[in-house]
């Protein structure tokens, strides 16, 4: 998913470029994916924003649903590796007042590595000794879609007893986005139609000094969801017996989405049952669970799963599967 950073006098960049990045990015680029041969694409659509003396904010254009994950590079040196499902990263540890250049480059599922992006570069502000105190909230919050996958935003400025060197935005709980001191707009694009959201944003100082978070705002993009893009796929449940207790079965596809999914939500006779999360590397080509159902013979339950995407909303349910304890396993319809 991809951010883009947009000074609040230049609105009328921003539809076009953002409703289109999940279809082909606004730089261009390759389209290489890991099983036909051909390296990762280079990644476009490259930033590197200070977020304070001693941090950069470098975030990227999704290459494609094959990456395993992303190498970021300051000069010649890799400085950070991230999950391909995230597009950002934070770099830190760095001095101020100091010019930086950085690249990013994909590795894909079968471990090639493509080239490098093009050169990016920021300057970290002077640092502020003995700066203990936060910038205030950003105030006045508001938003409105950008067509069905994109949202823009603004807010008001932030005051601070030195200057606010960035602006973090939050969805949800969690950080998707920072923008530079002197800029109270962005774009954020990547996002599902007819979903909602809601964004926040917090000031940062370049003492590293973080700001409460302002107000909430909540936004629909446009359009609707059938869920069918973001559903698990060949959904498979039977029950066995062990140990004198009925146990459900469960074996579905993952859905193809940007990133890696590592969540999903059991649901049984249509209330959620449990949820699971997959530690280290989460399953690519097929996943399979098993839980506790009772002790009881000939008990029926529907069952059917969902996944939780990159971008921190559910996606859509698979095909609902109807068990029974002790009976027979039945041919299963598509």
């Amino acid at each position: 998913m991809r951010r883009v950073p947009v000074p609040a006098s230049l609105p009328r960049r921003l539809a076009l470029c953002g409703a289109l990045t999940l279809i082909a990015s606004c730089g261009g680029g390759g389209t290489g994916d890991g099983q036909s041969g051909q390296l990762p694409a280079v990644p476009t659509g490259v930033t590197a924003t200070a977020g304070s003396s001693t941090s950069v904010h470098v975030m990227w254009n999704a290459v494609s649903a094959d990456i395993d994950t992303y190498e970021v590079y300051r000069g010649t040196t890799k400085v950070e590796e991230v999950p391909g499902s995230r597009h950002m990263v934070d770099v830190t540890r760095l001095s101020p007042s100091t010019r930086y250049v950085f690249t990013v480059r994909a590795r894909d599922t079968g471990g090639r590595l493509g080239p490098p992006s093009r050169e990016v570069r920021a300057k970290t502000p002077a640092a502020a000794a003995a700066d203990r105190s936060a910038p205030t909230r950003p105030g006045g919050l508001r938003g409105r879609t950008a067509g069905s996958r994109a949202v823009q935003l603004s807010w008001d400025a932030s005051t601070d007893d030195r200057d606010v060197a960035s602006y973090d935005i939050h969805q949800g709980a969690t950080k998707i986005h920072s923008v530079g001191g002197d800029q109270t707009a962005a774009v954020v694009t990547g996002l599902r139609p007819g979903t909602r959201y809601s964004f926040t944003v917090r000031a940062r100082d370049a003492a590293d000094n973080l700001s409460p978070a302002g107000g909430p705002v909540r936004l629909t993009t446009a359009g609707t969801d059938d869920g069918r893009d973001t559903a698990p796929t060949d959904f498979r449940a039977s029950t066995r017996r062990a140990d004198g207790a009925y146990h459900l079965d469960l074996a579905w596809i993952p859905p193809r989405t940007d990133g890696v999914v590592t969540e999903y939500q059991v649901h049984l006779d249509g209330r959620p049952a449990t949820s699971l999360v997959f530690g280290g590397t989460a399953p690519r080509d097929r996943a399979t669970y098993s839980f506790y159902l009772g002790r009881d013979a000939g008990v029926s339950h529907r069952v059917r799963i969902r996944a939780k995407l990159p971008d921190g909303t559910w996606g859509g349910f698979s095909t609902e599967r109807t068990v029974t304890t002790g009976a027979s396993p039945q041919p299963e319809r598509p």
